[in-house]
């Protein structure tokens, strides 16, 4: 028996049951039932069983959803990887450590935890996403995860390489600079004690130097002992540069305490690099009163090129920034105020009649400790005895230093007509490029601190793990900006500025996303760890049948409005896009209330259903309809 639609002229056709029979050595057929005023439901269920369904008694569920797997965060991080080629650089494909450590990138971004951690979220049992089944790494231990980090550390040089072809080149600016991050435990060798500036007092850091293109996209980086000061560091980055790099010509951008008189004379002017730093506050002071620097430069404008005896042969251009002298000359005031608010309740303490503060060490002591606390003791003349106490400003140089508010000075070796002043100002305020990526690294989004690892080298592939997962998403972040708290339109805004100096505007958009928290298309506006948990929604679902319980589907969720525009914008398909699904997976369905369900014979089967029956399914699902993505 089977299903016929027959043309009835202007009417809908005829659903006829018919059946096949012989007579005389020819085929006939007849007709056994008229399904014209079936639904149209009822009649493909009809066909389905016809064609070697097989029925499932009413009320029994057709699929049966068995573990559904977070994926959609996952996809759009591997995609990115693949996209950028930084798979091609860590490893061939089919390598089980660069499969490893592409775990451990895309899982500190999606969720930076241990290693301990990681390798649970991997295992099938313990899987917090479906990361472990895509990059086939399910079965790994703990022991894998530490063999992979080696593996990273020594392939780390030739990474860098090829990162640093990729982004800088010859001639180019080269952005620096250093932060720590503090250590668990004693047994490092790289743990030492030092400047913190994780503000965890009494722990042990390491320090790590990181080096960005002039966009700020990081390319390599290096892990230094935690007692280490800043300028110490510059050596082995210049040798990377020069050395390993390749790179003819360079200008290295740092700050003040980290390119020192002593790091360009000893380090920099015989690599032949040039730089752009900024001078410090000494030196300022220095040159206002030698006379070089003029107040009355900024009358009418915010930036002026100077020359100075004390640094030949290099450029100084001052700069003023009226809103960072109102800044300084606030945060002084409310200090200075502070500063004489404790101090008059030490001469308080001297002088009342039950038990006063006698002695002028106990008295220099308790000053100490207040003008410690407010950093104010170069704006007070103290003196100090037995039984008295007295303060007094020193006005003088109060307004000195208020009249140099709000001016910083950029030291430089490249010639005006290689860049020009603006140029120079820009390139050294784009180290707040580097800064955000130490922030994005320590806390924001890859929580690099705190360490537990104890062996050195471990811990410099775990800081060289965390750089690849920030380049990872600095690349994320771009294509993404139209949907997150960025100003696309930044770049356009610096460069149509009328002086560096003054603050980096706003455009219109990004100021009606921050208003609004509505993007142009109506989604709401994410940040990036944000916008990562809302692609985690997207899941691989596995699903079993009622014919064979024990076979397994795969269907991806359909992706919401917003997952389907961060993957466009990624240039990337939504996992349930037939590019990511083989042609023989991933059913269609359809369900209604109860009823009859059917899932048809051939490649893409479909289910049905509609009211009262029972539900009919086809034969033909086998292992050819398994899911297969990314």
């Amino acid at each position: 028996m089977y299903i016929e639609s027959v043309p009835n002229r202007d009417s809908p056709p005829a659903v006829l049951l018919r059946e096949s029979y012989r007579e005389g050595g020819k085929v006939k057929k007849r007709t056994l039932l008229n399904l014209s005023d079936w639904p149209r439901e009822r009649v493909e269920g009809l066909r389905a069983l016809l064609k070697g369904g097989v029925v499932v008694p009413a009320g029994t569920e057709p699929f049966t959803i068995t573990r559904s797997a977070p994926h959609g965060h996952v996809s759009a991080v591997l995609g990115t990887i693949r996209k950028i080629g930084l798979d091609r650089l860590l490893g061939p494909q089919g390598n089980r450590m660069r499969d490893l450590v592409l775990a451990m990138i895309v899982a500190r971004i999606i969720a930076p935890t241990s290693k301990l951690a990681t390798m649970k979220g991997l295992s099938p049992m313990t899987a917090t996403s479906s990361l472990g089944r895509v990059l086939g790494v399910e079965d790994v231990t703990h022991a894998d995860l530490y063999q992979a980090l080696d593996w990273l550390l020594a392939r780390q040089p030739q990474v860098e390489t090829s990162l640093a072809r990729r982004h800088l080149k010859g001639g180019t600016l080269v952005l620096y600079d250093l932060s720590s991050s503090y250590v668990e435990g004693r047994c490092c060798p790289l743990a030492k004690r030092g400047h913190n500036r994780d503000g965890k007092k009494g722990k042990l850091q390491i320090v790590y130097g990181l080096l960005c293109a002039p966009d700020g996209c990081p390319v390599a980086v290096e892990v230094f002992d935690g007692n280490t000061a800043d300028p110490k560091t510059l050596a082995v980055q210049i040798d990377k540069l020069k050395g390993r790099f390749g790179l003819e010509h360079v200008v290295l951008v740092g700050d003040r305490g980290m390119i020192t008189q002593a790091r360009i004379r000893d380090d920099i002017k015989p690599a032949g690099l040039d730089w752009i730093t900024a001078l410090r506050a000494p030196d300022i002071k220095a040159l206002a009163e030698g006379g070089a620097l003029q107040l009355s430069l900024f009358d009418e404008r915010g930036m002026a090129a100077i020359t100075s005896p004390d640094f030949p042969n290099e450029r100084l251009i001052v700069c003023r920034n009226p809103d960072l002298a109102t800044e300084r000359t606030r945060k002084r005031n409310e200090l200075l105020a502070a500063t004489e608010r404790d101090l008059g309740a030490i001469r308080e303490r001297i002088g009342r009649k039950r038990a006063p503060l006698r002695g002028a060490d106990k008295i220099g002591m308790a000053v100490g400790a207040v003008l410690g606390r407010h950093k104010m003791a170069k704006h007070f003349d103290i003196e100090i005895g037995d039984e008295r106490f007295t303060f007094c400003r020193r006005e003088a140089d109060i307004a000195a230093e208020a009249a140099r508010d709000g001016i910083y000075v950029i030291r430089t070796s490249v010639r005006a007509e290689t860049m020009d002043d603006a140029r120079t100002v820009t390139a050294y305020k784009s180290l707040a490029q580097v800064e955000r990526a130490f922030r994005s690294i320590k806390t924001v989004d890859l929580v690099i601190r705190p360490l537990y690892h104890w062996l050195e080298d471990r811990v410099r592939a775990h800081v060289f793990l965390c750089m690849l997962a920030y380049h990872v998403e600095w690349h994320m972040r771009r294509l993404l900006a139209p949907m997150l708290y960025e100003d696309e339109e930044k770049e356009a805004l610096l460069a149509a500025r009328a002086s560096p100096v003054t603050k980096a505007p706003r455009s219109a958009s990004a100021r009606a996303k921050e208003a609004n928290h509505r993007t142009p298309d109506e989604l709401p506006v994410h940040s990036f760890q944000s916008l990562i948990a809302d692609l985690g929604t997207l899941c691989l679902n596995t699903v079993v049948t009622a014919l064979n319980p024990d076979y397994e589907i795969t269907i991806a969720t359909r992706a919401t409005a917003i997952q389907a525009k961060a993957f466009e914008l990624l240039g990337l398909h939504a996992p349930a896009a037939p590019s990511e699904v083989a042609s023989r997976s991933c059913p269609q369905v359809w369900c209604k209330s109860g009823g009859v369900a059917a899932i048809s014979g051939g490649v893409r089967p479909k289910l049905h259903a509609a009211t009262g029956g029972n539900a009919v399914m086809g034969s033909s699902l086998n292992g050819a309809m398994v899911s297969r993505v990314m």
